[in-house]
């Protein structure tokens, strides 16, 4: 296959020496400017698609290949750039690798190592665009209301919700706790509008330093501020054609609220030192775990901000608001978990989904996902089992879920002070049994963490994990507890 690469040099008596080894060693087409704006003007022209490779010269004079990577990633992410550079541009190099090169070459490298270097590149982009053919002939599901998983009617509502407003370009603003799936239904509005082809950008308000957060979604020019090096594109301008996901938009800074307001009405942003404004074309999708109505009365929020980005408002549900769907993505995680890991799981025990459909969740859907891929982990056996949930088990023991599960001693538990050595003046008891106890009242002392009881007690995990998966059984049927000559047994138990 012939490939066209676009050589971007200054020295152009240097160039065609580059350019005949590519065409007598590799058979390669190539193209030839001289300096970093051409390039950017081709690269992001209509013509960038007959572009296969770009082999860029770091030193150029005016805009030099930094600016040049800074301004085609954007909009060419995929495409394979190579920087060339002298013996003491390597900080350069390091710089240019940061910004979106894939390799780097030294100009006085031997023809070998430069062949090299592109058919590499050459390689990896061909198997990266297969892969995305993949992705993109599953994409019905892999990005579409298909990928959310359940059947209660708060999720059917959401999506019904969703598909609706997905043809439009109305803000939409997604309220629901952390955890719940916001960005999920944000990608599945986007996927399924008529911006699907152009780019969904995700920005998390919350993660950005205050002092950042302008040059992040506006961009900045070169020298705008300290350690402004190079021109930034900014997030807005990144999604220009598609959309932006603004998550935890109630972390945003006044000051930048007037800045995105301007945006929505008027479809413009001001670049941090700019002297222009410039236009975008973006769809915005807001979500927040909080009320911003009430932060609107608190006067944290701009209200006529509020009102532009509430337009079409959507919930999305907690998980205790849709437990029916619990187990269906239970056994969704674990496939998809036992496959990464190269485990065969087929299921949870009994017991395990009776702790799981007792727990309140939190952490909602990215608190189970977690909890499963744990569990998948430490699962030895086909099924997970209740000694692969520690976390959940240890926040039921210390009464953190709604329901009140903690033992005390009007119900059986036992405390170290209570571990009898015999039996209401009978025979002394078997260590073993005894044993028992001990490690079941450390369990409830230790608040159920594992490391810290067998350390404490000098045994085993294996031996730990036998007797709190007993007690756990226990636990999770909230029922009192007696133990007598080490057999545990259900008090109310026919």
């Amino acid at each position: 296959m012939s490939y066209n690469i676009l050589l971007v040099d200054d020295d152009v008596a240097q160039a065609h020496v580059i350019e005949q080894i590519i065409h007598d060693k590799m058979h390669y087409k190539t193209q030839l400017v001289e300096n970093g704006q051409d390039a950017i003007d081709i690269l992001t022209s209509k013509n960038a698609s007959g572009v296969d490779l770009v082999l860029l010269d770091i030193g150029l004079p005016g805009v030099d290949g930094i600016e040049v990577l800074n301004a085609i990633k954007p909009v060419k992410p995929n495409l394979p750039v190579i920087v060339r550079t002298g013996y003491d541009d390597l900080d350069l190099a390091v710089d240019a690798m940061k910004a979106g090169a894939v390799d780097f070459v030294q100009k006085m490298d031997p023809p070998e190592k430069l062949k090299r270097s592109i058919d590499g590149a050459l390689r990896r982009h061909v198997l990266n665009s297969e892969m995305s053919m993949m992705k993109e002939s599953r994409k019905g599901r892999g990005a579409s209301f298909d990928a959310i998983i359940g059947e209660s009617p708060s999720i059917k509502e959401m999506i019904a919700l969703g598909k609706k407003v997905a043809q439009s370009d109305i803000p939409v603003l997604l309220e629901g706790e952390s955890g719940t799936g916001k960005e999920l239904m944000a990608r599945a509005i986007h996927a399924c509008g008529n911006r699907a082809e152009k780019p969904f950008i995700a920005v998390n308000c919350g993660a950005i330093p205050e002092n950042l957060v302008e040059s992040i979604l506006f961009g900045h020019e070169k020298g705008a501020f300290t350690g402004a090096v190079y021109k930034t594109f900014g997030k807005f301008r990144e999604a220009d054609g598609g959309t932006v996901f603004l998550d935890e938009i109630g972390e945003l800074p006044s000051d930048i609220q007037v800045k995105l307001l301007r945006v929505l009405q008027d479809g413009e942003i001001d670049p941090v030192g700019s002297k222009t404004s410039l236009k975008v074309d973006v769809r915005v999708i807001s979500a927040t775990n909080r009320l911003l109505s009430e932060e609107v009365k608190g006067e944290k929020f701009r209200e006529d901000l509020y009102y532009r980005l509430s337009v079409f408002p959507i919930n999305t549900p907690s998980l205790r608001q849709r437990k029916g769907d619990l187990m269906l993505l239970v056994k969704h995680f674990i496939q998809s978990f036992s496959a990464a890991e190269k485990k065969n799981i087929s299921g949870v025990s009994k017991e395990a989904e009776a702790l799981l459909s007792q727990y309140s969740w939190p952490g909602n859907i990215r608190q189970l996902k977690n909890a499963v891929f744990r569990a998948v982990v430490l699962a030895e056996g086909d099924e997970l089992q209740l000694g692969d949930f520690p976390q959940i088990v240890s926040a039921v023991n210390n009464g953190e879920d709604e329901s009140d599960y903690l033992f005390d001693d009007e119900n059986g538990s036992l405390s170290a002070n209570s571990i009898l050595m015999n039996e209401q003046n009978e025979d002394y008891r078997t260590l073993s049994e005894i044993e028992r106890d001990v490690i079941m009242s450390a369990l409830e002392f230790y608040n159920g963490h594992m490391s810290k009881v067998a350390k404490k007690l000098g045994i085993g995990r294996s031996t730990l994990y036998l007797n709190w998966k007993s007690l756990i059984f226990l636990i999770t049927r909230k029922q009192p507890v007696n133990f007598l000559l080490g057999e545990t047994y259900c008090a109310n138990q026919s």
